[in-house]
């Protein structure tokens, strides 16, 4: 066994004791379960319930259909040949990270990426258990299914990731969705693509700087953290779009 490998494991035998302990919850990434600071940045009104669906972008190489190296590829909403990509890093129990989703990422998607100009990237950056699971079942869910599930996800976050069996909520969220209850119990079983989320966060971490969600990076070279309105994106992005 490597010495990455042995480094995960050890993290994700930390889930007795509660990822806390390893993840270190930051102030400006609240969970939905604790009150925190307000974000940096002031955070746009919360969309209505019935947000719209993302479509996600389909890999340019796809892995067999169900295999856990298909399951953590890319998830990718917007076109491959964008000429801008936002990697954005999320935990699915953040409340900022709602936020976003319900305010700022639809004004986005708007001007950018249904336009062709930007393809947005979405990358797990679980703080606790709750976060884990809920990433290891969206990406359990078909490559179609995923963003629609991410979008739920965010919008019932105050239901789902309150309550006290977090893993038996997000089953009934999955059988919603189509997914039968063995399939579940093997989404949940899979160490592989547990393991594969935890590297995810621990390569933000080391790539990029990530200590806090949301955090964004765009075109590799410039960072935004927490709840931004449309215009903070605006200021990266348009100089980095071809000259008409």
């Amino acid at each position: 066994m490597s010495r990455s490998t042995l480094v995960i494991a050890a993290i994700v035998a930390a889930l007795g004791l509660g990822l806390g302990a390893y993840f270190g919850i930051r102030e400006d990434s609240p969970k939905v379960q604790v009150a925190q600071s307000p974000p940096a940045a002031p955070a746009p009104t919360p969309a209505p319930a019935a947000a719209a669906s993302f479509a996600p972008a389909a890999p340019a190489v796809m892995a067999k259909p169900g295999t856990t190296e298909a399951m953590l590829q890319a998830r990718v909403m917007g076109q491959d040949n964008a000429p801008v990509t936002i990697i954005e890093y999320a935990s699915f129990t953040c409340l900022h990270c709602a936020t976003f989703h319900g305010t700022t990422l639809t004004e986005l998607k708007k001007e950018y990426i249904d336009t062709g100009r930007v393809k947005l990237i979405f990358r797990d950056f679980p703080f606790d258990e709750a976060a884990l699971r809920a990433s290891m079942m969206a990406r359990c869910m078909p490559p179609e299914r995923y963003f629609p599930m991410v979008d739920t996800l965010f919008r019932t976050q105050n239901s789902w990731a309150r309550e006290k069996d977090n893993t038996a909520a997000l089953a009934r969220m999955a059988k919603l969705a189509g997914m039968s209850d063995d399939d579940f119990k093997a989404c949940m079983a899979n160490e592989a693509l547990l393991n594969g989320i935890v590297k995810t966060r621990l390569d933000g971490e080391k790539q990029h700087g990530v200590q806090s969600t949301p955090s964004f990076i765009i075109d590799d070279k410039h960072k935004l953290s927490g709840v931004q309105p449309l215009a903070e994106f605006d200021k990266i992005i348009k100089p980095l779009l071809p000259k008409p």
